[in-house]
């Protein structure tokens, strides 16, 4: 089970992948960094991705109420896709035994990432990453 790093580093190993982060919604702050930025500073960009994962999963629009997980626990919204001119930005959100305020940020090039890939990956990378 990989912690953060280990993780971060597996998402950058897709094809495509420009920069990666691990973000808490919550509070816009990056737990975890790797390659990248869009904005040339990882910090500005967490906040702006926690803004849009908040949006998401507290939203009625998005995130009705009784879409919650069985047991309660997790947000509502699996993941979140932006599509740019120049690549995409794939947020996976993160459940934690504590209060699941977390989300993966993968940013991907348009040309070479691939997608469908870069979204299996990031679910089956969330559900193994050991928060410490």
């Amino acid at each position: 089970m990989p912690g953060i790093d280990e993780c971060l580093l597996e998402a950058m190993a897709l094809p495509g992948a420009r920069g990666a982060a691990l973000v808490d919604w919550s509070s816009g702050l990056a737990l975890g960094t790797a390659g990248e930025s869009p904005v040339g500073d990882h910090e500005t960009t967490a906040a702006e991705t926690a803004e849009l994962a908040r949006a998401a999963a507290e939203y009625e629009s998005f995130a009705p109420d009784g879409t919650e997980a069985p047991d309660g626990a997790g947000p509502p919204v699996e993941d979140l896709i932006v599509t740019t001119r120049t690549g995409y930005h794939v947020l996976r959100f993160v459940e934690t035994s504590f209060d699941s305020s977390v989300f993966l940020h993968l940013w991907l090039d348009r040309t070479d990432g691939n997608l469908a890939l870069a979204r299996h990956r990031l679910r089956a990378l969330a559900e193994e990453l050991v928060l410490k």
